[in-house]
């Protein structure tokens, strides 16, 4: 089974994700808000097109790795999935 095509957009996002010195997280806040970011050269935080993350999660383009949880927040490491890989590693909805 072949995948379908990306966007350009979301080919950009999991090019920058597949990139291993450009750490990117995704933040979802105790209010349910969902953030994607980087961090760019020179210490500056980018913020990712959450429509077009969220896609490639549920495509499973892309896996969350292990939850950093404070009170306000939860954190995850998103990094580019396996080849072959069918389906994320962890659900988008329990996030």
């Amino acid at each position: 089974m072949t995948r379908p095509r990306l966007s350009a957009r979301a080919a950009e996002v999991l090019r920058l994700i597949m990139d291993q010195r450009i750490p990117v997280f995704l933040t979802v806040h105790a209010n349910g808000r969902r953030r994607y970011g980087c961090w760019e050269a020179g210490g500056r935080h980018a913020a990712l097109p959450t429509d077009e993350c969220e896609a490639l999660l549920v495509a499973g383009r892309i896996v969350l790795g292990d939850p950093l949880v404070d009170r306000a927040k939860t954190t995850y490491r998103v990094r580019a999935a396996a080849r072959g890989t069918t389906r994320a590693g962890r659900s988008a909805l329990t996030a």
